[in-house]
């Protein structure tokens, strides 16, 4: 008989929005520290930006559990609508999707609050999840 693990999905507001205020103040502090953030144009800034957000949803995303540590202090993660761990790929990708949320008048963020599965289009793209993070389980797993 096989067990098929259930999630629980992350709040919008009270989870994954405070996940992703603590994140971009890291990333943001981040990106001050190499002087991006006074308005150094696109080469200068944007794409620094651009790299320097992929990287830390990379890392986060891909070697942290699928939880970077926003998502850490709220006990959230992200992982595949199938469960499984979310790939190299699928974490650009989903970083990419941040821009697509936003160039829509943020209308992809927004779809979250209105989509049966919280998910936003950046969850759509990657075919990702936002879940709490089951610490039973977790203390299982780890002994």
């Amino acid at each position: 008989m096989e067990h098929k693990q259930t999630f629980e999905l992350a709040d919008i507001v009270s989870e994954r929005l405070i996940a992703l205020i603590i994140d971009s103040v890291i990333v943001g502090v981040v990106g001050n520290i190499f002087g991006i953030g006074g308005g150094a144009g696109f080469l200068g800034g944007g794409l620094l930006s651009f790299i320097i957000g992929a990287a830390y949803q990379w890392y986060f995303l891909t070697q942290q559990n699928g939880q970077t540590p926003g998502k850490m202090i709220m006990n959230i993660r992200v992982i595949k609508t199938d469960g499984t761990k979310i790939s190299d790929a699928d974490a650009i990708l989903r970083f990419i999707g941040y821009y697509i949320d936003t160039a829509f008048i943020a209308l992809g963020w927004f779809w979250a609050f209105i989509d049966s599965e919280n998910q936003g289009w950046h969850d759509k793209i990657a075919k990702t999840y936002v879940v709490k993070v089951d610490k039973a389980a977790e203390k299982l797993k780890n002994g």
